[in-house]
């Protein structure tokens, strides 16, 4: 048994609930996420039967006989649905004569809306479940409610950490595959992100778009590491590309859940905002190895450990959202006096917690410029700032203001 089988995932209660009460679940995110091992701990005693996508004769099988391949009066289970998305036509009529929930469960490691050719099928009959990578909360057991506990305590909530730096170092430069975690060996480990990330390009981007400059489409992926947790500009020259075909490649890897672009936040507070989003890769292992950071590296003068450090908690943040009892919105703010707050999340009440990323294990007043423009001018919508920072304590900065560690993101419970 490998060890993504004995790590408990928090998306499967989401996909036991949509089940329940939806014809069509899809459990969409990358590839290696463990996407195949949760349906299959979810299809459990369930009377089902799986088909496999990526398997050769199951492919042409689904593409001679649609129909026939997703006749089942049980839980049909499809992996890689995006594989063969003509399949989405028969599903919707086999659902559309027999309306009884939990009738498919898919896998995905592609955006649907972003394939070609896809047939707008299944709006009303399909619930989507983002799976991510591993969180911290994951792999350690422990609670991942950070986003519940925050807008619910606000600045009252405190939280001590016994992390240190090389600690936090540690955990990007593994990141949350399954297959990396499992392996204890840094080189063996690299090995495997390495080889994930040709076979991504070999592959699933070739499936979604010809792209006629794959040595290009590696190097922005290395170019992108570097700039990890910022608004991706100024790649032309260094790739040679338009800044049109660079837009592309960019969507195409948000679309096969290499990257996640963060969208700029706005409200009218006075100062032009961005809307240009800001690229974190999905998983810090990844960005870690294209940039031949280990742990060790990692903490050294002039290492990007602060870029690094701030992908890594935006992409925890995106991961925790997925299974947040409070709906929220993650953004990032930047207006045109280049004041920034590194990730804004905002409920549907408009409440907002700015949060404001630090690899230092010591905070200054002057880390707190941004939140503190935030707090101006949104007044009572603004429940607290916080910088999370490499530190252990819990520290206030104002009525609204707390330095915090980074390990609350994971440790904390909801109240």
């Amino acid at each position: 048994m490998g060890r993504s089988d004995l790590i408990a995932r928090r998306a499967q209660a989401l996909v036991d609930d949509a089940l329940a009460d939806t014809r069509v679940v899809l459990v969409n995110g990358a590839r290696q996420s463990g996407k195949s091992t949760l349906v299959r701990v979810v299809a459990g005693a369930r009377a089902s039967q799986r088909r496999d996508l990526d398997l050769p004769q199951d492919r042409e099988a689904a593409s001679v006989d649609p129909v026939g391949f997703v006749e089942f009066p049980g839980l049909m289970v499809i992996d890689e649905i995006q594989r063969v998305p003509e399949l989405l036509l028969a599903i919707k009529a086999t659902v559309d004569a027999e309306p009884s929930p939990g009738r498919f469960l898919l896998s995905g490691s592609s955006r649907l809306l972003g394939m070609r050719g896809l047939p707008d099928a299944l709006p009303g009959r399909m619930e989507t479940v983002e799976l991510w990578p591993f969180s911290q909360g994951e792999i350690d057991g422990t609670p991942d409610r950070f986003v519940d506990a925050i807008f619910a305590l606000g600045p009252e909530l405190r939280h001590e950490s016994d992390l240190s730096r090389a600690d936090y170092a540690a955990r990007i430069v593994r990141g949350g595959m399954p297959e990396a975690v499992a392996r204890a060996d840094p080189r063996r480990r690299g090995r495997f992100l390495d080889s994930y990330v040709r076979a991504l390009i070999d592959r699933d981007v070739q499936q979604l778009a010809e792209i006629d400059r794959v040595p290009q489409m590696r190097r922005l992926i290395g170019l992108l590491a570097a700039r990890s947790a910022t608004i991706v500009r100024g790649l032309e020259n260094d790739l040679e590309l338009s800044r049109p075909t660079i837009n592309r490649y960019l969507q195409l890897l948000d679309e096969i859940f290499l990257i996640k672009q963060i969208p700029g936040w706005s409200r009218n507070l006075g100062r032009r905002a961005t809307q240009s989003p800001k690229m974190v890769f999905v998983d810090s292992g990844i960005a870690a190895q294209q940039l031949a950071m280990d742990a060790h590296t990692l903490l050294r003068p002039g290492a990007p450990l602060g870029g690094l450090l701030e992908g890594f908690v935006l992409s925890e943040l995106a991961r925790q959202l997925t299974w947040s009892e409070q709906p929220v919105e993650l953004s990032h703010y930047r207006d045109q006096d280049r004041v920034e707050v590194d990730a804004v999340l905002e409920n549907r009440r408009g409440q907002v917690v700015g949060i404001e990323v630090k690899a230092a294990s010591t905070v200054r007043a002057d880390d707190f410029r941004g939140l503190r423009r935030l707090e101006e001018r949104l007044g009572d919508d603004f429940v607290a700032g916080i910088v999370l920072y490499t530190g252990t304590s819990t520290l206030p900065f104002g009525p609204r203001l707390r330095a915090m560690p980074v390990g609350a993101l994971w440790q904390v419970a909801a109240p």
